[in-house]
């Protein structure tokens, strides 16, 4: 197998957890060509994974099938003469393009109409029954053989480029801020309210890390959504020039370099989590409403804090019940006393 081509998924920690796919194909065939189409949001994922050949970006709209779009790319694609597409996304129009790039082997997971589309295919599993991330898209690689072999399951690993660090490097110089003692804080979550923890919680925890150590530096982190959140809480702490917003501020590609230099990280279930976990750095995953037996951080450097309430996880973007219990109960002091474990 010398060209394979992936279907990137379009979620930042959904790419993250392929990761470990790039690395099992990679080492069933080293002397192969992995490249990548992604969309531009999860495109520098790929660019921080050692594996990819090429990462072709596109210009993909959310619920929009963009015909003339997936033609064009179709078309170039078909040139490369790719042997084999492990299309990642479960969405009918992730499919076209391989199909029209007449790739012989595309390979998936069944979902929305795509008999045909994809020729390779395992069934989806369950909700009820659904494996770690990481493991659903390493199953796919068995489908290349023609049989199957037990695989160990390998934790997400990311390089930090060295152009997007000096980038920050730059910043962090031009703000003050020392890249020593960062501690990076992740108010965001795309997907709702229910993977939120409160914004005065996160405000309490930055203020507790700034008096505890003044050489301690606070930054917030996220994409340009979360900066509603970031300004929230820089207007619940005092006046403090140690407590930065840099949400929306920043590229993903610089966003992984700062994850990399900092000294430990704190988020909800997020994207950012995950790659936090991919770059092995400290952290505290805070979970809601989602299941960290799906979806935890893979890094031994990772602490997770998860209720388990009665009523978790419901994996609903808002809290069904009103009262959000499962992030509401879990107070800052737990948190900054979990983060301290990492210097016992």
């Amino acid at each position: 197998m010398q060209s394979i081509l992936i279907i990137a998924p379009n979620w930042i920690g959904d790419a993250v957890m392929t990761q470990p796919l790039l690395a099992s194909l990679k080492k069933k065939y080293p002397d192969s060509h992995i490249d990548v189409l992604a969309s531009t949001w999860v495109a520098p994922i790929y660019r921080a994974c050692s594996e990819v050949n090429q990462v072709i970006e596109a210009k993909f709209e959310h619920q929009q099938l963009q015909w003339n779009l997936r033609k064009q790319i179709a078309a170039e694609l078909k040139a490369k003469k790719y042997q084999a597409c492990f299309v990642l996304p479960n969405s009918f129009k992730s499919a076209i393009i391989p199909w029209l790039a007449n790739i012989p082997f595309r390979i998936g997971y069944r979902g929305e109409m795509r008999f045909g589309l994809i020729n390779l295919a395992l069934d989806n599993p369950s909700k009820m029954n659904r494996p770690p991330m990481v493991e659903h898209y390493l199953a796919l690689s068995q489908l290349l053989k023609e049989e199957t072999s037990p695989f160990n399951a390998v934790t997400p690993q990311l390089n930090v480029s060295l152009s997007a660090k000096q980038v920050v490097l730059n910043k962090l110089q031009t703000s003050n801020i020392k890249s020593d003692s960062i501690y990076v804080l992740c108010p965001g979550a795309e997907y709702g309210p229910s993977k939120r923890w409160p914004t005065e919680y996160f405000a309490t925890l930055a203020s507790r890390l700034v008096s505890e150590n003044p050489n301690n530096q606070v930054i917030l982190l996220g994409s340009k959504g979360d900066d509603i959140f970031g300004q929230q809480i820089l207007a619940q702490v005092d006046q403090n020039s140690c407590i930065h917003n840099w949400c929306g501020s920043t590229t993903l590609d610089e966003a992984i370099a700062l994850i990399g230099m900092s000294k430990a990280v704190i988020s909800n279930d997020s994207g950012l989590m995950h790659i936090a976990a991919a770059l092995k750095v400290p952290q505290v995953a805070i979970f809601g409403s989602s299941d960290p037996a799906h979806t935890p951080p893979l890094s031994n450097q990772a602490k997770v804090i998860w209720l388990d309430l009665p009523c978790s996880p419901c994996h609903k973007r808002e809290c069904p019940l009103g009262h959000l219990r499962c992030l509401n109960d879990i107070l800052p002091e737990q948190v900054f006393a979990t983060l301290n474990t990492f210097n016992e």
